[in-house]
């Protein structure tokens, strides 16, 4: 199978109409100046250098603004750059985000003249209170338009959402999972929202106009997202936001987080807990007290089996005294285990 690099390009802010309550992208990207084909260019340069396998799948990523905005010229100028690689068969395709009213027929034809590839909406939440509230200057209605127009005209489609907006509830959010698996997606990512720096939702914070989700609050409702998706096989391609130098502990000086679910390794919390449920219930499943059970996982499932920091075999052998022990097999399939009780507390006290 073919490595997957993506070369991300951020045009922080560049053609939003709004400004969104959550939003300081210019703090998030950590990009201050405008982006240039002369920068564009650079970047592309150097990530297809560092490249280690040079046959491998290499898209240019096209994130950070809503991209379909932009001045029409300064889009043109952004894809030609880009296009100019997929011509000369050094990079695959292209990838842009942008916001579900930014998309018509036009604009599809356009990108289709420079061979984007896959199309990303920052759709945020289904309810249109709680996206007028978090002054997002769209409604659902667009989501679903935008969604239809882009898998019609051949694009893949993926959507990008967002739990704990102000006033969403964890039903909002599994709600607007619901609706988006109905507009049959790709891909998805799930944002936990963040307070940032600069932002409006920074001032309603300091006003006590909004209390942000705990992580234990952010894992649990992503849990339940991620199963949904799952279920659907649509890919989810991010849980929470790349940990960088900006978007770090809000403790740590360069941080841009002044608060909310903030984890280094969010995904990991969410897929290490969807691993102790399953473990947990198959225990229970068993119908004996068990002291010692033994799950065999593939090799790709220990750290999340584990759990971070071991925390998955600490809370059973806490919580239900069972040691946990864990065989790797590379026959077992992906996010499928076996199971087996070597010790039961009868044969424990036989002993």
């Amino acid at each position: 199978m073919k490595q997957k690099y993506i070369i991300p390009i951020f045009v922080p802010h560049l053609g939003c109409p709004n400004d969104c309550i959550f939003c300081n992208q210019k703090s998030i990207s950590g990009q201050k100046k405008e982006m240039t084909k002369e920068e564009v260019k650079k970047i592309i340069e150097e990530f297809l250098k560092e490249i280690e396998d040079k046959e491998g799948d290499k898209e240019i990523a096209f994130f950070g603004g809503s991209f379909t905005a932009i001045e029409e010229k300064k889009q043109e100028e952004l894809l030609s750059v880009a296009y100019e690689y997929i011509q000369k068969g050094e990079v695959n395709s292209i990838r842009i985000s942008t916001r579900p009213d930014c998309i018509n027929r036009t604009i599809l034809k356009r990108l289709k003249q420079y061979r984007v590839k896959t199309i990303e909406l920052g759709v945020q939440s289904a309810n249109d209170y709680i996206l007028k509230r978090a002054g997002r200057g769209h409604t659902f209605e667009d989501v679903k338009k935008a969604s239809k127009l882009i898998r019609r005209y051949g694009f893949t489609l993926g959507h990008q959402m967002m739990i704990g907006l102000p006033e969403s509830t964890r039903i909002d959010d599994i709600n607007t999972a619901r609706q988006l698996i109905k507009l049959r997606p790709k891909m998805v990512r799930i944002y936990p929202v963040l307070v940032i720096k600069g932002t409006k939702l920074e001032k309603e914070l300091n006003e006590g106009k909004y209390q942000p989700l705990t992580v234990v609050q952010a894992v649990e409702t992503c849990k339940e997202l991620v199963r949904m998706f799952d279920r659907k096989n649509i890919d989810i391609i991010r849980v929470g936001l790349q940990n960088t130098d900006e978007i770090s502990d809000p403790n740590y000086e360069k941080s841009e987080v002044v608060a909310g679910p903030f984890h280094p390794a969010f995904r990991q919390l969410v897929e290490s807990s969807m691993w102790y449920d399953a473990i947990l219930n198959k225990i229970k499943k068993l119908n004996a007290k068990v002291k010692e059970v033994e799950v065999t996982i593939n090799p790709i499932d220990v750290n999340n089996v584990i759990g971070h920091k071991k925390e998955n075999v600490q809370k059973l052998k806490d919580i239900y005294d069972v040691d946990l022990i864990i065989k790797q097999d590379e026959a077992i399939k992906q996010g499928k285990s076996k199971i087996e009780v070597i010790k039961t507390y009868n044969d424990f006290l036989d002993e």
